[in-house]
């Protein structure tokens, strides 16, 4: 068994390996490449294939393809897409728009679907040989967090210097977060990933009732918005994960850009290494969500969320690199965590126990569409208008303007959700 366990946490150290090598330096890479206008839609994308590709791939995992063969070839395919990517880069300086667009498009359309499928994967082997997946799938998924902060920090430190690689903290121009070199490592570490899926215990396919078109997509789940309370739910929680992706599209170019200024600043020559902070926050704060909920209860939970956001905005708004300043870039990638486990991780525990068991998986989809589909993609979107409009990138490659400005409009609007969401949501024990 522990065998088996240990084989399970090496794909999930791979799986979110090949996310860390890029999601949250792509945005210096592509103001060099002359896309920096275009960051937002970049993580906008993201948010767009998940409306409809993980749903998709759920029902040619549980129909035609077994999941961890299925899960095999979309990193396949992901892995070929990223390689397209790093060799445009390494022939063109500045690569065609459409071209390079149109294939990260491929990749992370089937990357996307690889978070669930993973899920499934683990908890099918899981169950098939008499485990418990509650008590032994939570230190199995920790390692994912583990290993998209290996990669973060690979990235920040590798760089290529007179055709050899090294390793440093300081100053250098060639280092993967700059380049086109982080999608190698990203693409290397998928097809890796792919072959391993194969090699894994098989996860049988078993035969169903069939089901309507409706039931299939998940769209039974709508009709939780006859529910007040749920209606509700769901609304604020498409309007909070209007915060998701901002940071990870631009917290990098943003403590990048203070090179211009603080040229031998650490956490300026080391931005992923420094927001990798933030990941580390969101692993230990998962281990407080059950306390708080037992405590305090949803209502509570979702709200320390909601001001945490007004917290990572406000900090990276007031912060700069050096000391003092650089203190409250390390509060920001601390609540970071708050804002991220006590939302997303909070939230699918509540819609778990709000909702029937015969749209329970669907509503779990409905969260993820109204936060990670809809919500992130609106608000990377806006979030790209603002700061296109307060800041430009410069001749050296580097986004500069007036970043407090744009930090502080995301902290009001955080705080207005939250405000408006406390008075607006009623949880039981306020009914009561």
């Amino acid at each position: 068994m522990q065998n088996l366990k240990l084989r399970l946490i090496v794909m999930n150290f791979l799986e979110f390996a090949v996310w860390g090598a890029y999601l949250t330096c792509m945005g210096n890479y592509l103001g060099r490449a002359g896309m920096g206008e275009e960051i937002a839609w970049f993580y906008a994308i993201q948010g767009i294939v998940s409306i409809f590709m993980p749903t998709l791939m759920g029902i040619i995992a549980d129909r035609f393809i077994q999941p961890q063969r299925l899960l095999g070839i979309c990193h396949f395919v992901s892995a070929c897409a990223m390689f397209a990517l790093c060799w445009m880069g390494m022939t063109e300086a500045i690569p065609d728009k459409a071209t390079f667009i149109t294939t990260y498009i491929i990749s992370v359309a089937f990357y996307m679907p690889t978070l669930a499928l993973s899920n499934t994967v683990a908890f099918t082997i899981l169950k098939d040989h008499n485990l418990d997946t509650v008590k032994d799938f939570p230190p199995i998924r920790v390692f994912g967090t583990v290993g998209f902060i290996a990669t973060m920090w690979f990235v920040n430190c590798a760089s290529i210097e007179d055709g050899q690689m090294l390793f440093t903290l300081g100053e250098s121009a060639g280092k993967f977060q700059y380049t086109y070199m982080q999608f190698l490592v990203s693409g290397v570490i998928g097809l890796a990933l792919s072959v391993y899926c194969f090699t894994l215990p098989q996860c049988k396919l078993v035969k169903t009732e069939a089901k309507s078109i409706s039931a299939a997509l998940g769209l039974n789940a709508f009709k939780l918005f006859k529910n007040k309370r749920m209606a509700m739910f769901f609304i604020f929680s498409a309007l909070l994960g209007m915060s998701l992706q901002v940071t990870n599209g631009y917290a990098t170019p943003f403590i990048t850009s203070f090179k211009a200024e603080f040229a031998d600043s650490f956490a300026a020559n080391n931005a992923t290494l420094l927001v990798s902070l933030s990941q580390v926050a969101e692993a230990l704060c998962i281990l407080l969500i059950p306390f708080f909920l037992k405590r305090y209860g949803i209502k509570t939970v979702m709200l320390i969320a909601m001001f945490a956001w007004v917290g990572r905005f406000a900090f990276f708004g007031l912060g700069n690199p050096v000391f003092p300043g650089v203190i409250l870039f390390f509060l920001s990638c601390i609540v970071y965590g708050v804002a991220f486990d006590f939302f997303n991780v909070s939230g699918g525990l509540f819609v778990d126990k709000e909702c029937d068991s015969s749209v329970r998986a669907s509503a779990q989809g409905l969260f993820m569409l109204m936060t990670n589909g809809m919500g992130a993609t609106i608000g990377t979107l806006i979030a790209g208008k603002i700061i296109n409009h307060y800041c430009q990138w410069n001749a050296d490659g580097y986004l500069v303007g007036d970043w407090q400005s744009a930090w502080l409009i995301f902290a009001a609007f955080s705080l207005v959700v939250a405000v408006a969401f406390m008075l607006l949501f009623k949880s039981k024990r306020e009914k009561k």
